[in-house]
């Protein structure tokens, strides 16, 4: 009689156990996604990228090493974009692009100057271990994954670049 109750029983729980994990596992995902992002922005904050001998290097470097832990570094997309007008408000226009995969085109690695307004932008695309949860997130809709966006607008600190 408790085999039954146990076997009625044990099958949801386990579905409901794993869907709980999966579903934090994936905003666990954003969530360290969006510190990989602000750290590795921190490089071009600060001046620190944009004084070595290959800023792209630095900044892939802080952001993989933020996120290495949970995330697979080499399938997180980026750009990181020279905002030409200089206000934060003007980061509205550079709109991200995809292909038909859903995959980000990167407008390049452009990190400025001095004072000037830089928009740094990730993307993760996480797949879903479970079937069942992964077609229930995504309605059945493509390749069982979902995208996580991290962008941050930054101002560069107020220095010279490369003076003494």
């Amino acid at each position: 009689m408790v085999a039954v109750e146990f076997a009625l029983i044990a099958l949801p729980f386990f579905i409901l156990l794993m869907g709980m994990i999966e579903i934090a596992l994936y905003f666990a995902a954003g969530t360290v996604l969006e510190g990989g992002a602000a750290a590795a922005s921190r490089t071009i904050r600060t001046g620190q990228a944009q004084l070595s001998a290959d800023p792209e290097t630095v900044f892939e470097e802080a952001l993989c090493n933020h996120v290495s832990r949970m995330l697979n570094c080499d399938r997180i997309q980026y750009e990181v974009i020279h905002v030409e007008d200089g206000t934060f408000a003007g980061a509205e226009t550079y709109a991200p692009q995809f292909d038909a995969d859903g995959n980000l085109i990167p407008a390049g690695f452009s990190t400025g100057n001095s004072n000037d307004v830089v928009m740094v932008r990730a993307l993760y695309r996480y797949a879903f271990l479970t079937p069942f949860i992964g077609t229930m997130m995504t309605g059945g809709v493509g390749d069982n994954t979902m995208v996580h966006m991290a962008v941050s607008v930054l101002r560069a600190e107020p220095y010279n670049f490369g003076e003494e």
